[in-house]
């Protein structure tokens, strides 16, 4: 079972969201918040970027830096560009690309559920990003940003949330920066309150789609305050954290996907070479060229795109991490071919979300800065939680989930 809860939401008011919201804390360099932010002051940067405070050149992790977001949010309450509603309630947060919208609920998670391992991950945490989160967290007593969360579909939860989205929205706009349609309402009838409540103890999992340090970060400090709390009871704020909860069948993963520097010494055509013991390897020609189903991969080299199928038995699809593409290409392309061991180190390697499209890739092979791309077939929902629930990890840069969530829409105090 899971368990959740609503909470009393700290949010802007209507007339003010667009100014608040933002992009994840993530997903931008500092001189980026800082050009977005430019001219507003409202904008929830300055609390998850404060460093766009400071001259130029100020470290993310300056201890001023995390002082100011805690002195940027109260800022933001006491000046009435963030308020707390006056009751605990749930809430749905709708995104919308490309035509496709998905709805979640946002909810507070438990800690407790983390710890214990019911909110299931699929990728490692680095520790100085998790410290980093953590001191943030702290500082504010808060969940700024909430995290990404899927579950095994429902249909009593689909109910519920399509009597409210029926209704006008409290929040609804299209974001400059993307395009993408963000609108949110209030689950505030009681009986729905506890209903939802009441059903997600029958989920067995959540599972983590995006957002892993920031979710590791808000259990840790919620298990920090609890050790450090002589009269702690189990049901303070800070034992939940806040997450948006979106029904698997809904989400989209997209591909994501690799540059490389260099042939590690071979020709072009000595790498096709080698590419072809393992790979039907067919010329596609100048068009770019999308990978069509799992197993076909999308080569561009010398100007000219290629078609890579795995042959079969290079694969086992018995094993639920070794049939993922992303393995597939790291075992037998970047690492038996390229010599690329370490996808988290090596620096001959970036990495490239799906999102900017494949020309991106074309681009920086053209330009001479890589020399060659390589596109995936994305993962899908069920192969993420199948591999959560062995308790497997995946490999990295594997998961690129779109759309990311608007920061700024809802925030949970922590007391």
């Amino acid at each position: 079972m899971t368990k959740i809860k609503p909470f009393k939401g700290i949010r802007p008011p209507k007339n003010l969201v667009e100014k608040v919201a933002s992009r994840p804390y993530d997903v931008l360099d500092s001189e980026e918040a800082r050009a977005e932010a430019k001219g507003n002051e409202m904008s929830l940067y300055h609390i998850i970027k404060p460093e766009i405070d400071f001259p130029e050149g100020t470290k993310e992790n300056d201890p001023r830096v995390y002082e100011k977001a805690a002195e940027n949010f109260k800022k933001f309450q006491d000046e009435g560009w963030l308020l707390q509603d006056g009751k605990e309630q749930y809430y749905i947060y709708a995104q919308t690309m490309n035509g496709h919208t998905q709805y979640g609920l946002v909810v507070c998670a438990a800690v407790e559920d983390y710890l214990k391992g019911n909110i299931k991950k699929h990728e490692l945490t680095r520790r100085d990003k998790e410290e980093d989160r953590m001191k943030h967290v702290r500082i504010c007593n808060a969940n700024i940003e909430p995290v990404f969360f899927a579950y095994p579909d429902n249909k009593e939860i689909d109910e519920i949330v399509a009597r409210y989205t029926t209704g006008r929205p409290v929040y609804d706009f299209v974001a400059e920066i993307d395009g993408f349609r963000h609108q949110f309402w209030v689950v505030d009838k009681d009986e729905d309150i506890a209903r939802i409540t009441k059903i997600f103890e029958g989920i067995p999992s959540m599972y983590i789609a995006d957002g892993h340090h920031r979710s590791a970060a808000a259990a840790l400090v919620g298990a920090e305050k609890a050790r450090l709390n002589p009269n702690h009871r189990g049901d303070e704020e800070y034992n939940y954290f806040m997450a948006v909860c979106f029904p698997a069948n809904q989400l989209t993963i997209i591909d994501y996907n690799r540059v490389v520097k260099d042939l590690n010494g071979l020709t072009e055509d000595e790498f096709l070479k080698k590419v072809a013991e393992n790979f039907e390897v067919e010329k596609m020609g100048k068009e770019i060229y999308k990978p069509k189903a799992l197993h076909n991969f999308s080569l561009y080299l010398g100007g000219e795109w290629y078609s890579l199928t795995a042959r079969p038995g290079t694969y086992d699809d018995k094993d639920p991490i070794g049939v993922l593409d992303v393995s597939v290409s790291s075992n037998l392309i970047l690492d038996k071919i390229l010599g690329i061991k370490d996808l988290r180190s090596d620096k001959r390697i970036d990495f490239v979300g799906g999102i900017r499209g494949l020309g991106e890739l074309k681009r920086r092979v053209d330009s001479g800065e890589m020399k060659m791309a390589l596109a995936l077939y994305p993962v899908t929902m069920t192969q993420i939680m199948n591999i959560a629930d062995s308790g497997n990890i995946m490999p990295p840069k594997t998961t690129w989930f779109e759309p990311k969530l608007r920061s700024g829409l809802i925030i949970h105090k922590l007391s």
